[in-house]
């Protein structure tokens, strides 16, 4: 019997129409809200409805069809991109979408200073790039991990200050309620962030200014903490576990180094559900009918050849070129293991089959085995495997899609997508129970 709860979930390397797949689902099921759990203002998930189109990146994408927005703990939080968002949704209709959002006072929060040296660091790499979207999550993460890696390690506090290094806790949400912590914390990391600021192409705005705005995000937004807004949502209807990025991106189980500083698995909702007192999601992985990835990293299948229109990704700055390739059923089967192991999978939403002619599929080129979890060297081993390969590729009739990545999957389809829109998509086959 399906959990009245859905996550979704990408099994590639992002843009897998995971916020597509959220909106038709929230058409459907009608949640209460919508939970971000993991990610920022990286997410760029399109939604196209009813004649709108907008590209969710903090907000979640079941807005327009009414659905609340929780940003977890989990949520690298960006004010910035919050109220750009939220005023581009006021032009597309939505009434009051602040008022609409609750977020966790444990999320970390993104500030111009992060952006900017995340920025000059990725700049400075040149072609050895990992890959980055230039706004800031990996850096306010690092920054986050290394105050409390040395705290772990036994020293007080009062040594840390000492020290200069890392000095001061990260920012997180329930300090934009206190207009002198955000002054002291944005005043610490502007010097600690000073040698890589000094004379560099990127640079914040002052610490007046960017103070002013965090103590109007703390007052605009409904800071609830997650097990209490799960518990209210769910109290109510059901719910939606919205992921970014993708298990193939995973900071633990990626390619690594080429991933996210995000644990983009299914078991972080689970373990937000079970925290609430909810019993587990139904989960979704959301995939293409073809292989993409952003940017620096091996894409086995990639083929320069293929002529695939895509309006809403291209090339950026610091994400770097929109690369496609043929179907990677290797790699779907890592992805399918490593939710089974973390937090599970029960179906596969499959998008892009109306323009699936012309695809080849990769069947057995290699086999990425599950390593422990958190050791990185066997992930990079994962990536050398991938860098190397030389898939052999098969035609594959595009009516046939579905059934090759249901079997490399070992779930059943549940939606299928012809196209772009949210009435491209519907329900089909054994999976269709468990998103009604």
């Amino acid at each position: 019997m399906p959990s009245r709860h859905l996550a979704v979930v990408g099994l590639g390397f992002g843009d897998e129409t995971k916020g597509a797949t959220v909106d038709w689902l929230a058409a459907r099921v009608k949640p209460t809200a919508v939970v971000r759990f993991n990610g920022g203002a990286q997410a760029a998930h399109n939604v196209v409805a009813d004649g709108l189109h907008h590209t969710f990146r903090l907000f979640a994408s079941g807005t327009f069809t009414g659905a609340a927005t929780h940003l977890s703990s989990h949520v690298v939080v960006d004010p910035w991109w919050l109220a750009a968002e939220a005023l581009d949704l006021e032009g597309l209709g939505v009434a009051d979408p602040l008022g609409r959002v609750s977020v966790s006072p444990e999320a970390l929060v993104v500030t111009p200073i992060h952006i900017a040296v995340n920025r000059i660091r990725e700049d400075a790499r040149g072609d050895a790039r990992h890959g980055s979207c230039g706004l800031g999550i990996g850096e306010t993460r690092w920054y986050a991990l290394a105050h409390d890696a040395r705290l772990r390690r036994g020293e007080s506090l009062y040594d840390i200050v000492a020290s200069g290094d890392a000095t001061t806790p990260p920012l997180t949400v329930a300090d934009c309620l206190d207009p002198q912590t955000v002054r002291r914390t944005l005043m610490a990391l502007a010097e600690f962030y000073a040698p890589l600021l000094d004379g560099a192409e990127h640079e914040p705005p002052s610490v007046r200014v960017m103070a002013s705005a965090l103590a109007e995000f703390g007052r605009a937004v409904s800071i609830v903490d997650d097990r209490a807004a799960i518990a209210e949502a769910a109290s109510r209807g059901r719910l939606i576990f919205e992921g970014a990025q993708g298990i193939l991106l995973d900071e633990w189980r990626g390619l690594h180094p080429h991933t996210t500083w995000s644990t983009t698995l299914p078991a972080v909702a689970q373990a937000l559900l079970r925290e609430a007192g909810e019993p587990p999601a139904t989960v979704i992985g959301a995939v293409r009918a073809y292989a993409t990835r952003h940017g620096a990293g091996p894409l086995p299948t990639e083929d320069a050849g293929l002529t695939i229109a895509e309006p809403h990704n291209g090339t950026g700055r610091y994400q770097g070129d929109w690369r496609i390739g043929h179907l990677d059923l290797p790699l779907l089967r890592y992805a399918a293991q490593v939710c089974r192991r973390h937090g599970g999978l029960d179906a596969l939403a499959v998008s892009h089959l109306d323009v699936a002619d012309g695809i080849r599929v990769a069947r057995g080129y290699a086999d990425y085995g599950l390593g422990d979890y958190r050791d990185l060297a066997f992930q990079e081993r994962l990536t050398a495997t991938a860098r190397s390969a030389v898939p052999v590729l098969e035609a594959v009739d595009a009516a046939a899609i579905p059934a090759e990545l249901a079997a490399a999957a070992g779930v059943p389809v549940a939606v299928r997508a012809h196209g772009p829109d949210r009435q491209d998509r519907a329900p089909t086959g054994a999976g269709a129970r468990l998103v009604v």
